[in-house]
């Protein structure tokens, strides 16, 4: 028998019979499905599956905002980030009863305003700003001097943005504090309360407030960093008694508060110690103590001048030694200018002279000249001794006796 054969022949009437049985089978489904076009219902049953599968999945992944949070949309490493709302009625004082620094900005901040002033009446520009601390109801408003001294037109803006004309009662330049006031207008002002800056004590906690750089009503927190420091003003030299703080003092804040967390103002932010070179140093603030700018705060407001204040009348350049010998000339004050309304203008002095003794002391710089006066005072005499050089590096010396004059602009 030919196994090849009978082989081949099973195989061909099995496919036969496969084929016959699969097409009956196509056959009867076709007659008990429903009758719809079949590009139709496979379509339709993709997309059911689809939307399905993504609605799942969009569920599990939290993308349908089941939660007030955000998620990743890595699963193996969910975060949520709840996001709550701030509570409704915040506390501005602590269980001791102290403000918090956001209670200080509500209770102070309206009682420091911003101070323009304009190089010229028509105020077209603007010279600078600064901060003040509103002193009484009709409108006494307090500042340093250098914020407004060299400004020809003064304006005030309150917390409201209310803008005020401004008229200069009084500044003394020698502490660097000037009082100025506004016409209220009925408005009744937001007056600050002020403490007694002697109970300050190293490590208080303070907030400052004012308008660096324009930015009005700024709030910046620290510490005392210490007390009774006794800082020299950059143009006079005079010394003030001040507390530092690490609170951020920048220029625009000269003028504005330094407020302990009882609400009361214990300083009047005045300067930034900063190195010239590098200005690596950060952080050392300093204020003016209420304590010692009261009475020159009640004497400006009583005669817009501090009384027994003095001016000589001289602009100078102070000769050391080593300066004075690499210029051949005497260690002195270099005089470069002297004002025509005062006493010491009648005398032999002229310009480019140097005065090198002030009643019989030495004098090379402007702490040497202070010293030399003592204790005196305005209509007081002083004696000098002066030298003037000619062209070929002669020394001529002689003596000079002049009034010192009453100063009631302000400026030393």
């Amino acid at each position: 028998m030919d196994t090849n054969n009978i082989f081949e022949k099973n195989i061909e009437e099995y496919q036969t019979e496969s084929f016959r049985c699969f097409s009956d089978y196509n056959n009867i489904l076709e007659e008990e499905a429903p009758k719809m076009p079949k590009p139709f219902s496979i379509l339709a049953v993709l997309m059911i599956f689809l939307a399905l599968a993504f609605s799942s999945y969009m569920i599990i992944t939290g993308y349908l905002g089941i939660d007030s949070g955000f998620y990743s949309s890595d699963t193996d490493n969910l975060v949520v980030l709840g996001l709550n709302s701030r509570p409704a009625s915040p506390e501005y004082t602590d269980e001791t009863g102290k403000y918090t620094t956001a209670g200080i900005a509500k209770e102070v901040g309206p009682s420091i305003v911003e101070i323009i002033t304009y190089p010229e009446i028509t105020k077209k520009r603007i010279s600078g700003t600064g901060s003040g601390i509103i002193l009484s109801k009709d409108g006494y408003i307090v500042t340093n001097a250098h914020v407004i001294s060299s400004g020809k037109a003064v304006e005030v803006s309150l917390g409201d943005n209310s803008l005020y004309e401004a008229t200069t009662i009084g500044y003394d330049s020698k502490t660097d504090i000037a009082v100025i006031k506004i016409d209220p207008a009925g408005t009744e002002l937001p007056v600050a309360v002020f403490g007694n800056s002697d109970e300050a004590v190293q490590g208080e906690q303070v907030v400052a407030i004012g308008n660096p750089g324009g930015l009005t009503g700024s709030v910046s927190e620290g510490c005392i960093s210490a007390v009774n420091r006794m800082i020299r003003a950059d143009s006079t030299s005079h010394e003030m008694n001040c507390i530092q703080t690490d609170a951020a003092i920048s220029p625009g804040n000269s003028g504005g508060a330094l407020v302990n967390m009882y609400g009361q103002v214990i300083g009047i932010t005045s300067s930034k110690y900063v190195d010239v070179i590098n200005a690596s140093y950060e952080g050392l603030g300093f204020a003016i103590t209420i304590n010692d700018a009261k009475p020159i705060i009640e004497e400006l407001i009583a005669n817009g001048y501090v009384a027994g204040r003095f001016k000589v009348g001289i602009s100078f350049v102070g000769l050391d030694k080593e300066l004075a010998e690499a210029e051949k000339l005497c260690p002195g004050l270099l005089i470069s200018e002297i004002s025509e309304d005062c006493d010491i203008a009648n005398t032999e002095l002229k310009p480019e002279d140097i005065i090198f003794e002030v009643e019989g002391k030495p004098v090379t710089d402007y702490d040497s000249f202070m010293e030399s006066l003592g204790e005196k005072g305005a209509n007081d005499t002083v004696h000098a001794k002066v030298a003037r050089f000619d062209e070929d590096g002669n020394k001529d010396v002689f003596e000079i006796e002049f009034k010192l004059m009453p100063d009631t602009s302000g400026d030393y």
